[in-house]
């Protein structure tokens, strides 16, 4: 099993607050974070960061251990808001900020949060639903705050009278965001616990893609640990103090908020936040703006960044590091990327529960269609339904142990010991295949696994073949029921050209896929159902 070098060793920090009070010391005059136009040093991070947790010990009275829900998009607010809980020892709780009413109680519930920080566009969803938790302060942050005065009183006018993206709400006892980081009382008690080791950190909640949503406790080992295995594979293309990295995928996600909370301001580079990555004139904007050294996206931005024709005009002499995760890359526009800007794909494998990441493709080693090798200090076992492990190069669950495995799942004893074994291995539900040089190829999800006459059938596997035909824009297989073979696929195509290339898609499957693979129905819609960071959702698909 690979090490860690020493330079990179987690063990010198016990908690993220260490860690957060390395970084501000280490580069305090940098820029951190910019959003609309608008840098946020380090050391402006780490003041109004301060504040903000005084604020929340003093007058809102929780306690080290607490629970408190941050529900914003990608603003400068997201860093403060988090770094703010950190330092006052409570434990984060991300929320997707397009969760219904519905989700948001559950996990308000389920995670026992006491406060939140919302933006008052989802405060409506809120008021609906505050009764059935125990939170006890409301934290409202609007669109513009941090910014300066003519721009902060624009984009928030913007917001409620020309885009009508503020419903009218009724939360009693609620406060301003800008009110609560301009609080001047009493500093932290110098013996506030503010957790470490194996204390919760982070609670963050499955995307719920394939079943009901769970929270993953992530501890401090963990995240530290996590950031130690992800900056050991990009040292050789990141450089400490002068990148401008893109932040397209929202903080509340794992990925993001590993790489734009934790490796990043390690490194002392400077984040870009984009909050709508879906604005693609605004990402577009950004680029042409920055020298933007690298990002991290999945596949659908990808796609829809290539078939921009002002993107494809930019300069992309600055870009060396451009990242992959949460949905399968397609070789197809990996291949597309690389002709069009000079920089590779390093396509990465993580989960939640895994803090997120488990592997990544390295500069100088990319292999398309894997996810790469193991990040340091980490093991995978590659096990057939039996659970016994198979050999290399055959396909069977994956298995994860390493630091970065999670402590389990908030409250839900049953099911952490259903994916945790007593030895520590986390069984990921994901069908992989290990090459004898370590290259991990994920087959698919479990549970999206097709059954056709007793042959497993894997979507990704004819999405990747499907997404190669000229025609075809993206797409996305199921499996439906079928009197003689069990199930049948059923391919779903959102077209280039608008036309509907029947025959000629599957002329197409039939010379790369195996009979039993080829779609039986194939259905032309304008777009695809995805979650808030663009991967697809299968499960809505009929």
């Amino acid at each position: 099993m690979e090490r860690l070098p020493s330079e990179l060793d987690p063990s010198k920090f016990r908690s993220l607050s260490e860690v957060y009070d390395y970084i501000g010391a280490e580069h305090g005059d940098l820029n951190a974070y910019s959003c609309f136009g608008r840098a946020l040093t380090y050391a402006e991070w780490d003041v109004l960061a301060e504040r903000f947790a005084s604020y929340l010990h003093h007058v809102a009275g929780l306690k080290p251990g607490d629970r408190i829900a941050i529900q914003l998009p990608n603003l400068l607010q997201f860093p403060v808001a988090l770094l703010g809980a950190v330092k006052a020892g409570l434990v984060v709780v991300n929320t997707n900020p397009l969760y219904t009413a519905h989700e948001m109680a559950h996990q308000f519930k389920d995670s026992e949060v006491k406060a939140i920080v919302i933006l008052d566009s989802f405060c409506a969803k809120l008021e609906g639903i505050i009764d059935e938790t125990k939170i006890e302060k409301v934290i409202v942050s609007d669109l513009g705050d941090l910014q300066p005065t003519p721009r902060r009183l624009l984009l928030n006018a913007a917001a409620k009278f020309v885009k009508r993206a503020v419903p009218r709400y009724k939360l009693p006892g609620s406060v301003k965001f800008i009110d609560c980081i301009a609080f001047q009382g009493p500093k932290l008690p110098g013996d506030l616990k503010k957790g470490a080791d194996d204390d919760v950190a982070l609670i963050l909640y499955t995307g719920g893609t394939t079943g009901f949503a769970k929270g993953a406790m992530l501890s401090h080992n963990n995240l530290i640990a996590n950031m130690m295995q992800l900056r050991s594979r990009c040292l050789t293309v990141i450089a400490d103090k002068v990148e401008n990295i893109a932040a397209p995928l929202p903080l509340y996600h794992s990925y993001a908020f590993l790489l734009h909370c934790l490796a990043m301001p390690y490194a002392g580079n400077h984040n870009l936040l984009i909050p709508n990555p879906r604005d693609l004139e605004s990402v577009v904007a950004l680029f042409a703006k920055y020298p933007v050294s690298g990002f991290v996206g999945i596949n659908s931005l990808y796609l829809a960044l290539l078939q921009n024709e002002k993107f494809r005009a930019l300069d992309f002499s600055s870009t060396r590091f451009c990242g992959a995760g949460g949905m399968p890359m397609s070789t197809s526009v990996a291949r597309q990327w690389h002709e069009l800007t000079g920089v590779e794909i390093f396509e990465g494998y993580g989960l939640t529960e895994c803090s997120p990441v488990v592997s990544v493709n390295m500069p100088g080693k990319v292999r398309l269609g894997t996810v790469g090798q193991l990040v340091p200090e980490t093991e995978i076992k590659v096990v057939d339904e039996d659970n016994n492990a198979v050999s290399p190069g055959e396909r069977g669950e994956a298995w994860i142990r390493g630091p970065q495995v999670m402590l389990g799942y908030w409250v839900q004893e049953q099911a952490s010991r259903d994916s945790i074994t007593e030895d520590g291995w986390f069984k990921t539900g994901d069908y992989v295949e290990v090459s004898d040089d370590g290259y991990i190829t994920i087959v698919d999800r479990k549970k999206d696994m097709i059954l056709v006459s007793g042959f497993n059938v894997f979507p990704n596997e004819i999405e990747d073949w499907v997404d190669h035909h000229p025609d075809v824009l993206e797409s996305a297989a199921i499996g439906v029921p079928d009197d003689r073979t069990g199930e049948r696929i059923k391919l779903f195509v959102v077209s280039k050209s608008g036309q509907e290339p029947t025959d000629s898609i599957v002329k197409h499957c039939k010379e790369g896929l195996t009979a039993y693979k080829i779609p039986r129905e194939i259905v032309y819609v304008e777009d695809l159902p995805k979650s808030i960071i663009g991967k697809i959702l299968r499960r809505e698909l009929k």
